[in-house]
């Protein structure tokens, strides 16, 4: 059986993909199409060509669901060598279950086992019966076994009373039973087989019927969704081998289903779960096992799913120092639900096999907890231990993932979450810190809702996100691994239980009047339904490790009503070092919005260690928190000064079924402007913190000074963070925030550099100083005078002295503050830093220092066609610092000159001098006016006047594509499509200028289709200046030679009519063409002139030369470009190292990589859900396809004619 996918290709407005771009780069997004073939049709195929021995086994219909028969002898043997580890842990669970049966057993009556949440019982009995399975001798365990089933099977049903609209309970029981089952089989007596077929039947049919009315069976990568279906499946799969087709329908359900949730899962490019870590450890329990099953039984494999490759790092780089604490984002308790150990042990047999997964799993089980709340609960501690028994591949050795031991910084772009210092052991100097700003759902989730690409998606009917909580812009802080700041975690959706901002007096609160949070807020879970609710978002704008520090920011705005008119809530918090933790909240809002204040809030849920107040240097109020004699301490105050006291409480919640205590500082400010800026700081017990305070506050940014062990730091941020040239003018670079420390610059998201002192020398011919003694010795000279003629004043001697000395004193004084602003040893540091660094800081904001202008950066991206090149769209759109041209288009047509620029490539290569000589003045004002006055050359086009010309021109263009037709359009038809066309191109020219409304100051990214480009940089360089920043993308050319000619049917190399363009090229004088008017053509060429008139010549050596003289002749003439302005990269670097990549490109281009950029260019390589023009779908192995595929021979051919610059480029050879 096959699943499949409609064949049309979807032109998608996804914001995350392409907008109006669909000639360049589209996705394959696809409409869902259930199973063609019928699951029992696809089952009866199995048995053929299976041997005797084989067919002998399938006679044997128990166990089946996760082993044969066969297999259970080896299982046996691994019980005591290579999985001993596990085997102790089911033995020594089994062990607790028969010590204590009142607790364990299900009740005898169904009243008291329908009375309660009862999904311990469905959980715990696979491990029991696993271990009877291993342990046939243990007969005590075996009748455990079967009182705990019988009772099961005796009750009427297995709800629970008092959730009845919930069938997880159901579920649970139902896989529970249904895997024990299968697992006891052929140690059961007839009866009970038959008995408990009957039972798993009869509530298989019920959960069927359950799952076409209940929101499980719509709602998408829901715990409750994945849990039911893999039940159903479960007992279809156990009841299906011994009754008839109806269980094909259970089974052909739910991988109808679960194929959906991969296919989603697939659009989650950091293996991440909106519900977060425990409940995602609750769905990826499902999924796995799904995953699993649905090979084995069906053939269905997903292991190639992106999401499986990906999360690993949701369980590693979750964990705080000590592996046994998570994140608490949304509806959480401590760690887990379910696992991790099974689902790591998964990853690393089927997906990762590097070991990390089988490390993790050990570190997490070495360092569970004994008691205490992060106890796993006992209705779900063992429930996986029979999967991570059989997963378990010993083979694989242990091994921590690369760079363990060092805190490093991980970015879930489609999360919104940023974390610091996770998955280290529990020491001093292990810090960590968490950040959360996403959008509803997650981005994949949010963007397919709002864009609707497909047909089977309803909205957010699809989906349940209600396990999330309104916690955009939250944070957590765990200096030393003990947690100061943490989440709520499981409890009502309320923003004052989670680190976020909440306003007041709001004309909507709903609830805690008159304060109101964020969207969604109020209920037991999320109303994300609600007014405004589905379009609440927040966004991490940046994110950057500079060695042990860390920066981050995130926008939480449209979290909020619109009814409290605010203009941004943008949070920045800076990690300056493993104890200290800077957290600024920047708050702007209409000049008629009600809010007039603004409270914040910081839990613990260490109730032990509690929360007192706490003075910094009798200046700021603060709260401290003393956990055996150490202390962690935090003080806030606004940009006025002020520094309110806070309130400190302690406060219930519901949490799961029990109630949860939670402590928290709640600190309240007036909002008296409509802009407000509030610091506060974190620290641990291990430094000093001596000074901070605000010394700049402009609109842009602000600037603080915060000394920190006798180091003083000055910190800059920009709040104007969507305006490339304010962060440029502001910081000297296109970043989000700098530390100045110690003659050190940490630029974030670029390095660190260091800075030299300047030491001012303002050479006056009268200094200070000595003006000073001059007036001091004319005062002593006349003070002697009037001493001689003493007896002509009526004043006596010691009066006379004194004025004298006070004078003296006073000019010596003068001096001395002289001499010390002036001073520029160590010991005068303390007095002139700041206003030494704030003069720094000031007059270097715009310019910064003499030789090095701050200068915006002007895009060019330049290659050979089918090169790739279109990829790095998903770096450059949809951000507020770029605008992604496509040159050309309809109407963005190049200038035609004394030199047509040809739409394939031309041996002509564009010196200074032809700039400097007035060569091309088209093309060079053209140019300027599209890079300098951007806004200006858009709104001077006029779309719809030349509409006639336009149709003309598109159905010449389009001639031989017609002629190819087998039915021929009626002219009706063709102007028809002309004009959508046209309207598509002119829709696509007011995006851009609706892009430069919104944001004016970002700068363009001209993408250049043609590869003549490719030898023309330098005229570039010289009409466009220093701000010139090109990327020339080159590609393998043996990968680029097979995509021409063997992608498309027809062939590129047809399309583009590459013969003729080739013969075009090398007419006219000395078969140099139009170049030698110019003195311009490239030498490297000649090769392929000779190559054209070779008699012997193919494709295959025609490309191949084109490749190799395209290609020597740009590396040569581009060479000579400053490094600041040019950059080469590789395509297929793109694709299988994306993030290194993009982030290497940025730092080219002098700013940080954006999070939302870094989510679009893996989502563009790693999902196989991209499609590039003639290309098809892009991903790491799809790039390579030319190996398998293209003729040996003709590898070798291509190999031989360009090998040498292969070489020089790090193409190694294929054919030796």
């Amino acid at each position: 059986m096959a699943l499949m996918f409609t064949g049309h290709t979807l032109f998608l407005a996804l914001m995350m993909f392409t907008v109006f771009t669909f000639e360049e780069s589209v996705s394959n997004y696809s409409d869902w199409v259930t199973f063609i073939e019928n699951v029992h049709q696809y089952e009866k195929q199995q048995p053929e060509g299976l041997s005797a021995e084989q067919k002998l086994k399938k006679t044997i219909l128990h166990p089946s669901l996760y082993f044969d028969a066969g297999d259970v002898q080896g299982l046996r043997q691994k019980a005591h060598t290579s999985h001993s580890h596990l085997f102790r842990a089911i033995r020594s669970a089994v062990t607790v279950m028969l010590s204590n049966p009142l607790y364990y057993l299900p009740p005898p009556k169904h009243v008291d086992f329908a009375a309660k949440w009862n999904e311990i019982y469905g959980n715990n009995l696979p491990p029991l019966a696993f271990y009877c399975l291993l342990c046939p001798e243990d007969k005590a365990a075996f009748d455990f076994a079967l009182e705990y089933m019988d009772r099961m099977a005796g009750y009427k049903n297995w709800l629970v009373e008092n959730a009845p609209g919930d069938e997880v309970p159901l579920g649970h029981s139902l896989t529970g039973f249904a895997t024990a089952f299968d697992f006891l089989y052929n140690s059961l007596e007839n009866e009970r087989r038959q008995k408990y077929l009957e039972k798993i039947w009869s509530v298989s049919e019920e959960m069927y019927e359950y799952s076409k009315v209940r929101s499980w069976g719509k709602q998408l990568l829901h715990n409750h969704q994945a849990t039911n279906m893999l039940a159903l499946l479960t007992g279809a799969l156990v009841a299906g081998v011994d009754k008839g087709s109806q269980a094909n329908i259970w089974k052909h359900t739910v991988v109808d289903v679960m194929e959906k949730t991969m296919f989603l899962l697939n659009h989650i490019i950091d293996g991440s779960l909106d519900e977060g870590v425990a409940y995602g450890s609750y769905t990826a329990k499902s999924v796995t096992q799904y995953v699993f099953l649905a090979q084995r039984h069906f053939g269905i494999n997903n292991l190639e799913n992106n999401w499986l490759k990906m999360h690993f790092w949701f369980y590693y780089a979750t964990l705080l120092p000590g592996f046994q604490r998570t994140v608490g984002i949304a509806d959480s308790n401590y760690n887990w639900f379910y696992g991790p150990e099974s689902q790591l042990v998964f990853l690393d047999k089927f997906v990762m096999k590097n070991g990390a997964g089988n490390w993790l799993a050990q570190q997490i089980r070495k360092h569970r907890p004994k008691d205490g709340p992060m106890v796993p609960s006992t209705a779900q501690r063992w429930s996986t231990l029979h999967t991570e028994f059989i997963w378990y591949a010993a083979e694989i050795t242990p091994r921590p993932p690369p760079d363990y031991g060092t805190a490093k910084m991980h970015v879930f772009p489609n999360w919104g979450v940023v974390t610091y210092g996770a998955g280290l052991p529990n020491s001093q100097t292990n810090t960590f810190v968490s950040f959360k700003s996403g959008k509803l759902g997650g981005r994949a989730v949010y963007d397919i809702v709002h864009f609707q690409p497909y047909a089977w998606i309803d909205g957010w009917r699809s989906f349940n996100p209600g396990h999330e909580h309104p916690d955009q812009n939250s944070f957590t802080f765990a200096p030393n691994g003990q947690v100061f700041v943490s989440e709520a975690l499981y409890g009502p959706k309320l923003s004052h239980l989670n680190n976020v901002l909440v306003f007041a007096p709001s004309p909507t609160s709903q609830c805690n009047h008159p304060w109101e949070g964020q969207l969604g807020e109020c209920a037991q879970w999320l109303k994300w339904i609600g007014d405004e609710v589905g379009d609440s978002t927040g966004e991490i704008i940046t994110a950057s490790q500079a060695g042990d520090m860390m920066f981050v920011s995130g926008e939480a705005v449209s979290a909020y009503t619109s009814a409290m008119k605010l203009k941004s809530v943008y949070r920045v918090l800076l990690l300056l070092n493993s104890q200290t933790l800077l957290v600024v909240d920047h708050i702007e809002k209409e000049e008629d919005s009600p809010v007039n204040s603004v409270s914040a809030f910081f839990h613990n849920l260490d109730i032990d260690f509690k929360y007192i107040p706490y003075k910094f240097k009798n200046k700021y109020n603060g709260a401290m928190m003393d956990v055996w004699d150490a202390h962690y301490k935090m003080f806030w105050f606004d940009h006025h000064g002020s520094s309110p006291v806070a309130k400190i409480q302690e406060a219930e919640q519901a949490a799961e079924f029990k109630k949860r205590w939670t402590q928290f500082v709640n600190v309240t400010f007036p909002m008296k402007n409509t802009l407000t800026r509030i610091v506060y700081l974190f620290y641990g017990p291990y430094v000093n913190v001596s000074n901070c305070r605000l010394i700049d506050n402009g609109k842009s940014g602000f600037q603080i000074s915060l000394s920190v062990n006798n180091t003083e730091n000055t910190i800059s941020v920009v709040t104007e963070y969507q305006n490339l040239k304010t962060r440029f003018d502001y910081l000297g670079f296109g970043g989000f925030a700098k530390v100045v420390h110690e003659n050190k610059v940490t630029k974030f998201g670029l390095g660190t550099e260091s800075v030299e002192k300047q030491v001012k020398n303002n050479r006056v011919v009268f200094p200070f100083g000595f003006k000073v003694n001059i007036i001091a010795g004319l005062i002593l000279g006349v003070s002697l005078v009037i001493l001689a003629f003493q007896w002509r004043f009526y004043i006596s001697f010691s009066k006379m002295l004194r004025w004298i000395l006070i004078l003296v004193v006073t000019l010596w004084l003068i001096e001395l503050v002289d001499v010390w602003s002036m001073c520029t040893q160590p010991i005068c540091a303390k007095w002139s830093s700041d206003m030494t660094r704030l003069e720094h800081d000031k007059g270097n904001k715009a310019k910064q220092l003499e030789g090095n202008p701050i200068v915006l950066p002007d895009v060019i991206i330049t290659s050979l066609p089918a090169s790739g090149s279109e990829i790095l769209k998903q770096l450059f759109f949809n951000s507020s610092d770029f605008l992604y041209v496509r040159i050309p288009t309809p109407y963005l047509e190049i200038p035609e000159t004394e030199f047509e620029i040809d739409s394939f490539v031309d041996p002509c290569e564009w010196k200074v001098s032809d700039v400097q000589n007035g060569h091309f003045r088209l093309i060079q004002g053209w140019l300027q006016s599209l890079v300098r006055g951007t806004k200006l050359h858009l709104q001077n086009i006029h779309l719809y006047e030349a509409s006639r010309s336009k149709i003309t021109q598109h159905s010449a263009v389009s001639k031989d594509k017609k002629k190819r037709s087998k039915k021929r359009e009626s002219l009706s038809e063709q102007r028809s499509r002309a004009r959508g066309n046209q309207d598509k191109d002119a829709e696509y020219i007011r995006e851009l200028r609706r892009h430069l409304i919104y944001y004016p100051n970002a700068r363009p990214v001209l993408s250049l289709s043609s590869g003549s480009w490719t030898l023309k940089l330098p005229f570039f360089q010289e009409i466009i200046g220093p701000s010139m920043r090109a990327l020339y993308v080159v590609r393998d050319p043996r990968a680029w030679i097979y995509s021409m000619l063997y992608k498309n049917k027809p062939s590129l190399y047809s399309l583009k009519n590459v013969p003729q363009h080739l013969a075009a090229m090398f007419k006219g004088e000395n078969g140099k063409g139009k170049c030698s008017l110019n003195q311009g053509y490239a030498f490297e060429y000649e090769s392929l002139r000779k190559e054209l008139s070779n008699s012997n010549s193919n494709a295959v050596s025609v490309l191949s030369y084109l490749w190799l003289t395209n290609t020597a002749a740009a590396l040569r003439i581009n060479g000579d470009l400053q490094p600041t302005n040019y950059q080469l990269v590789r395509f297929e670097d793109i694709v299988s190292f994306p993030q290194k990549t993009a982030e290497t490109i940025f730092a080219f281009l002098g700013i940080p990589l954006p999070p939302a950029s870094l989510n679009q260019i893996l989502f563009a390589t790693s999902t196989s859900l991209f499609y590039l023009p003639y290309e098809g779908e892009i991903s790491p192995s799809s790039i390579h396809a030319w190996k398998q595929n293209m003729p040996t021979e003709e590898i070798r051919q291509i190999e031989d004619i360009c090998c040498s610059l292969m070489d020089h480029l790090g193409y190694p050879k294929f054919m030796e």
